[in-house]
């Protein structure tokens, strides 16, 4: 009996050692794997709770920031014109069009980014300033001063104004607006003022903040815009110049890069209705 013992002892001790030790190693392991995945996961969510803060802040300050601009210079001094901003106005044109120049605006107004000015901010015209051209429509609105008109004892006198004209011809050759343009200037002397945010759709926009008529009815001489997709117009639209004007009230326009030949000049039948407008000064 004593031999069995020894004997089960020399052979199965050992391995009851290794199993007790394989054992011990595979919890501390388990136990390992734990420790770095709760790092891990602990990490993580505290990367998304930073996120987070940051985000938080960056919209408060953002909130703040919109806040400060529409609160400043909301009032403008008796001596001076209120001027509401509408979409595509810039400082330039509004400068131009009170017979100043952008950089008075900016320092005048305390605009630190001349190129960002923003739909409703109430800018203020040094002086008064004279007015070069009528934004008096329903999109785009010149208001004048509470303050300006209270502070008076007698009424406000307003200042005749011609619209404004170009004086050259800015569009690329072989645009429909190059020929539109260069058209009505052989017709009327005149050039189109805009230069900017001129694609053949915007040029309605573009006219009633420059103080030119716009109209649903033709005249010869009138420059026709149709909006995209309007009559077979592409996605910018197209311009062109009404040559005569048909009894059944439809128009023959002159036109370039309109069907096979886009460097020709072609004439084209259009029809008034959704979508057309007529634009003279």
């Amino acid at each position: 009996m004593q031999i069995h013992h020894q004997v089960w002892k020399s052979y199965f001790e050992p391995l009851l050692k290794r199993s007790v030790d394989a054992l011990a190693s595979l919890q501390w392991r388990r136990s390992r794997i734990f420790q770095q995945y709760s790092a891990v996961s602990f990490v993580g969510k505290l990367s998304v709770a930073a996120m987070l803060g940051v985000l938080f802040l960056c919209l408060t300050l953002g909130l703040n920031v919109g806040s400060a601009h529409a609160q400043s210079q909301t009032v403008c001094s008796s001596g001076d014109r209120t001027y509401v901003v509408v979409r595509g106005d810039t400082l330039s044109g509004i400068a131009y069009r009170f017979g100043t120049n952008w950089g008075s605006l900016a320092s005048h107004n305390h605009i630190a980014n001349p190129n960002f000015i923003y739909a409703n901010q109430v800018i203020c015209i040094p002086g008064g300033g004279t007015v070069n051209s009528g934004i008096h429509t329903s999109t785009s609105t010149l208001y004048v001063s509470r303050k300006a008109t209270t502070a008076q004892s007698s009424p406000v006198r307003t200042t005749s104004f011609v619209s404004p004209r170009g004086s050259v011809n800015v569009f690329p050759y072989g645009q429909c607006t190059w020929w539109a343009n260069q058209r009505y200037f052989q017709l009327h002397g005149v050039f189109v003022p805009w230069r900017t945010q001129s694609n053949a759709w915007q040029w309605t926009a573009r006219a009633y903040q420059f103080g030119w008529h716009v109209s649903r009815s033709p005249t010869v001489g009138s420059i026709i815009d149709l909006q995209p997709w309007v009559q077979g117009a592409y996605g910018l639209g197209h311009v062109a110049v009404v040559e005569r004007v048909l009894r059944n009230g439809h128009v023959i326009a002159s036109t370039m890069n309109w069907g096979a030949y886009p460097w020709r000049v072609t004439y084209v039948q259009f029809a008034p209705g959704p979508g057309v407008t007529f634009i003279h000064r």
